[in-house]
C-alpha cells in the first residue's frame, strides 16, 4: 500500500497544482473520482492491465468509457498515466488528490462512532468543538456501533480519539499485562 502511495503521490500533486492554477478543484475531483471508479471495475481493470494493448489504446479505452466526464486536461492526464504504465494508480491518485483538496479548503471529514444514537444537539456541539480544535471546516458523519459499550470514537483524517468504554477497557488490560 505504501508503495502505491509513493508512486501515486507525484501524479496527485501534479493534478492538484493544475487544478489550483485553473481554479478547477471540483472538476478535477470529479474527473479523478470517475476515472478511479471506472479503473477498479473488474472488466476495465483486465483491459488496462493487458500487455497486448499499446499505451495509446489503453488511454483511449479509458477515455471512451468515461465519456464527457473528462475535459482536455483530464484526457491528457490519462494519456500521461498510460504512457508511464500508471493507470492502475488512479484510485490512489484520486484519494491523495482529495486529501490535498481538503487541506487546501481547510476542511476534514470526521466520523463519530458511538454506542447509541446521538441527538442532533449533541452532534452540533461536537461539530463546533471539533471545528475549534482542528481549526478546519468539518464534514460530520455519525455511526452507531453497539460493540463500543459506551462513549465515542472520533476519526478526523489520521487523528483518532478513542473515548469509548471498550477502548478504555483495552488500555486497562494492556497496562495490567505490562
Amino acid at each position: 500500500m505504501a508503495e502505491l502511495t509513493t508512486l501515486a503521490r507525484p501524479y496527485a500533486k501534479a493534478a492538484f497544482e493544475v487544478a489550483v492554477v485553473d481554479g478547477g478543484l471540483e472538476n478535477w475531483s470529479k474527473m479523478l473520482a470517475v476515472t478511479a471508479s471506472v479503473a477498479v471495475n473488474d472488466s476495465v481493470a483486465a483491459v488496462l492491465s493487458s500487455p497486448a494493448l499499446a499505451a495509446e489504446q489503453l488511454a483511449q479505452s479509458l477515455i471512451d468509457v468515461c465519456g464527457e466526464e473528462l475535459d482536455d486536461k483530464g484526457q491528457n492526464f490519462i494519456h500521461l498515466l498510460a504512457e508511464n504504465k500508471r493507470l492502475s494508480l488512479l484510485p490512489e491518485i484520486s484519494t491523495l488528490f482529495e486529501v490535498l483538496k481538503a487541506n487546501q479548503e481547510k476542511s476534514v471529514d470526521v466520523e463519530i462512532t458511538t454506542a447509541f444514537e446521538i441527538s442532533s444537539d449533541i452532534s452540533s456541539k461536537l461539530e463546533t468543538a471539533l471545528k475549534t480544535r482542528l481549526q478546519r471546516e468539518i464534514r460530520l458523519a455519525t455511526r452507531v456501533n453497539q460493540n463500543l459499550i459506551g462513549g465515542a470514537v472520533i476519526r478526523a483524517g489520521d487523528t483518532v480519539i478513542d473515548n469509548s468504554i471498550r477502548g478504555k477497557l483495552s488500555k486497562l488490560a494492556e497496562s495490567m499485562n505490562s
